[in-house]
């Protein structure tokens, strides 16, 4: 039985409203960039599916597009860490300045 052809492009979109334009999940707000980071995390496929209750065939197309897109992705990722270091040590820094 020969396999129909398959547009894997079907599986990611990108909307400029939706996460800020990032590529998304077709059909959720599951950014690549989330899939990306999970699996430099070290999580499989399986415990991908599982925590984001996703088809393998949608993460397996989010790991394609990042693996095609590496340097930018894991650029967002750093610049977005950054950002978060950044806002949690003024956070914490706030919270120790303040006396209850």
């Amino acid at each position: 039985m020969a396999l129909a052809p398959f547009d894997i492009s079907t599986l990611i979109t990108s909307k400029s409203d939706v996460q800020g334009g990032r590529p998304c999940l077709a059909g959720t707000r599951i950014t690549v960039h989330s899939i990306a980071a999970a699996s430099v995390e070290g999580l499989s496929v399986d415990e991908m599916v599982e925590r984001t209750h996703v088809d393998a065939a949608h993460v397996h197309a989010a790991l394609a597009y990042y693996f095609a897109n590496q340097a930018a992705i894991d650029a967002d990722l750093a610049a977005d860490n950054a950002l978060y270091s950044e806002l949690a040590s003024k956070h914490r820094s706030g919270i120790r300045g303040r006396e209850f």
